[in-house]
């Protein structure tokens, strides 16, 4: 059995360039949710002035296969030039409480 894979993607626009890119991701939401194995694509605002995507996908291969899609290419295309650096991705797994020993 497989996994969730959990996902944060943190993109740091260019002041200037925020609401733009906050815009590009916004509307690519709604075809992500789409994708076989999208549990959660949400949009959060970190105080610093960062866009980060937590997403939540069923197994590692359904992520990456997002990864091939035109969802990402167009978020790609839209962000390109708008950023400060480049997008900050961690890919997850969660952790059982039962895997922790007792001493703990």
């Amino acid at each position: 059995m497989s996994r969730p894979c959990i996902v944060t993607a943190t993109f740091t626009p260019k002041p200037e360039h925020y609401d733009e890119v906050k815009r590009v991701l916004l509307e690519v939401t709604p075809d992500v949710h789409q994708e076989e194995g999208c549990e959660l694509y949400a949009l959060h605002e970190e105080v610093g002035g960062s866009l980060v995507l937590i997403e939540k996908w069923t197994s590692r291969e359904l992520w990456v296969a997002h990864g091939e899609l035109e969802t990402v290419a167009r978020i790609q295309r839209g962000v390109e030039g708008l950023l400060q650096s480049d997008v900050d991705v961690l890919e997850m797994y969660g952790v059982a409480a039962t895997s922790y020993p007792e001493s703990l």
